[in-house]
């Protein structure tokens, strides 16, 4: 089960072209500033099952974005997600708090690397927030395309 704060059907600011994003529950950076900090609560939104979102991805038909929250929280179950929806011919970017290079320098967050065409990697800093940067908040935050080539 996964627990998903919102679905964001036919989005542009998520990622390239419209895309289907999914806010999970959960995140323990409380970057101050956030734009999103009702999502830091592992408790909020609701459950929804693997067959329940996948139902709506190909509904709506559009490449799917990963975010919250932070989805890594939960990364196995991230990957089988990611794994499903790559599988149904879709790209899947996700977002995250942690750095690249925690990420893998950790065996658990690495788990859905296979499944992730592009990464938005780093905490939101507020001093460094860019309103004008594609697809992140502050600029010390990576677009890394094929993470799992690295």
């Amino acid at each position: 089960m996964y627990r998903v704060l919102d679905i964001i059907k036919g989005t542009t600011v998520d990622g390239p072209g419209f895309r289907t994003a999914i806010y999970f529950a959960g995140c323990s950076h409380q970057c101050p500033g956030c734009h999103n900090p009702q999502s830091w609560d592992f408790n909020g939104g609701k459950e929804m099952s693997l067959e329940d979102l996948m139902e709506i991805i190909e509904e709506e038909d559009f490449d799917v974005t990963l975010t919250g929250g932070d989805p890594l929280y939960k990364p196995g179950s991230i990957a089988i997600l990611a794994k499903a929806i790559k599988e149904s011919g879709h790209t899947v970017w996700l977002y995250t708090g942690f750095t690249i290079e925690e990420i893998l320098a950790s065996p658990s967050l690495s788990i859905p690397l296979p499944y992730i065409d592009t990464i938005v990697e780093g905490p939101f800093i507020q001093s460094l927030r860019d309103p004008d940067l594609p697809f992140r908040g502050s600029s010390n935050q990576r677009i890394i395309h094929n993470p799992y080539s690295l």
